[in-house]
C-alpha cells in the first residue's frame, strides 16, 4: 500500500479528491507497465511497486499539474514514468550499495541476484521509455536529460570529489544529480502535460529540484536517527556500507580532537556490528546532525520562496506544506 497524500492534512476536498483519484490512476499504469506474458519478468519487474511507497515523485505531477489542466491526457502516464524511472534507479542502487533490505522487505539483488536486479531495472526503464513516446518529443528530451544526471550523479558518488574539491560540496552536488533530478523532472512533467504557462513550468521545475534535495538529505537523517525500521531499512544502513552522509561529512570535517575515534569510524565501512553500534551511536550525538538538518530546512526554505510566483490556489498551499513535511518526517 502506498502513504497515501503522505498523511498531509489537505485544505480542499475538490483537490483531495482530484488527487488521489489520480494517484490510483498512476497505481493502477504502474501494474500496466510492468506487467509481462513472462511470469519470471513479471514477478521481478512487480517487487519494488508491490512493496509500495510514498509515491512522492507521481504527486508532485499531479500537483504540478494543477496550475494548468489537471485532467489533460498525459499528467498521469507522467506520474507513471518518474515513478517507474524512481523504481528503476531503486533496483540499480541496491546492487551499487549490495543493500540487503529495501522498504524493509528483501531486496531485489539479494532475493535473486545482482544481474537479475540490473535487469530487471533496465526493463523498468524500457517501459517508461514506451510510455514516454507516446506524450511527445519534449518528454523525451526531458527524461535524456534527467537520465544524464542520473547516471553522472552516480558516477560522482562511486569516484569520490576530484582533487581539491570540497567534499560537502561534492556530496551536495550529487545529491542533485541523483535525487534532485528526478523530482525536478515530475514538476516539469506535471506542469508541462498540463500545458502551464511556460513561467510557471520553469518554477515548478526548479521547485522540484530544491524540494528534492531537501528530501534526501533529510532521508540520510532519517536513516541515523531513527530508532526502527520507519525508513524502510535498518537505521544505519549508510555508515555500516561506508556511504558518505552530509552528516558524517561534517563529522570527518571537524578540527575537534573528541571526533578522531568517529572519524576512524567513518572512514571505512562497518560490518562489525559493535562498531556500527558505536559510530552510531557518536553520530546521533554529533552536531554535524544538527547543522544537516539546518541544510535540509535551508533547501526546503529556498524551494518555499519560489512559491511566490504562483497563483494562490489550494495546490500551492500543499507545495508549502510539502516543505515542511520533506524535513519533518521520521520515516
Amino acid at each position: 500500500m502506498t502513504d497515501a497524500l503522505l498523511g498531509l492534512p489537505l485544505p480542499d476536498a475538490g483537490l483531495e479528491a482530484s488527487l488521489s483519484r489520480g494517484l490510483l490512476e498512476v497505481e493502477d499504469g504502474l501494474r500496466e507497465a510492468v506487467a509481462s506474458d513472462d511470469p519470471f519478468v513479471a514477478d521481478a519487474s512487480r517487487y519494488l511497486v508491490d512493496a509500495g511507497g510514498k509515491r512522492f515523485r507521481p504527486l508532485l505531477v499531479l500537483l504540478a499539474a494543477q496550475f494548468g489542466n489537471p485532467a489533460a491526457v498525459g499528467v498521469v502516464p507522467a506520474g507513471v514514468v518518474v515513478e517507474l524511472t524512481h523504481l528503476a534507479t531503486l533496483y540499480h542502487d541496491d546492487v551499487m550499495d549490495e543493500a540487503k533490505l529495501r522498504r524493509g522487505a528483501e531486496s531485489a539483488n539479494a532475493r535473486w541476484d545482482n544481474t537479475i536486479a540490473i535487469l530487471t531495472g533496465d526493463f523498468l526503464f524500457a517501459r517508461s521509455s514506451k510510455i514516454l513516446a507516446d506524450l511527445g518529443p519534449e518528454a523525451v528530451r526531458i527524461q535524456a536529460a534527467t537520465f544524464e544526471r542520473l547516471c553522472k550523479g552516480q558516477i560522482r558518488e562511486t569516484v569520490g570529489p576530484r582533487e581539491g574539491q570540497d567534499p560537502i560540496e561534492h556530496h551536495l552536488e550529487v545529491v542533485a544529480d541523483k535525487t534532485g533530478s528526478l523530482i525536478a523532472a515530475s514538476g516539469r512533467y506535471g506542469a508541462l502535460m498540463a500545458q502551464a504557462s511556460d513561467d510557471h513550468i520553469e518554477l515548478l521545475t526548479a521547485f522540484g529540484e530544491r524540494i528534492g534535495v531537501a528530501f534526501q538529505l533529510a532521508d540520510d537523517l532519517v536513516d541515523i536517527t531513527s530508532e526502527s525500521m520507519q525508513s524502510g531499512k535498518t537505521p544505519g544502513t549508510d555508515l555500516r556500507e561506508g556511504i558518505p552522509t552530509l552528516a558524517g561529512l561534517y563529522a570527518l570535517a571537524s578540527s575537534d580532537p573528541a571526533d578522531v575515534r568517529l572519524q576512524e569510524l567513518l572512514s571505512r565501512p562497518l560490518p562489525d556490528d559493535d562498531e556500527h553500534a558505536e559510530a552510531l551511536a557518536l553520530m546521533r550525538r554529533h552536531p554535524g546532525v544538527v547543522r544537516a538538518r539546518e541544510e535540509a530546512r535551508a533547501w526546503s526554505d529556498s524551494a518555499r520562496e519560489l512559491l511566490d510566483g504562483l497563483p494562490e490556489q489550494p495546490a500551492r498551499d500543499v507545495l508549502a506544506l510539502l516543505c515542511d513535511y520533506v524535513v519533518s518526517r521520521t520515516g
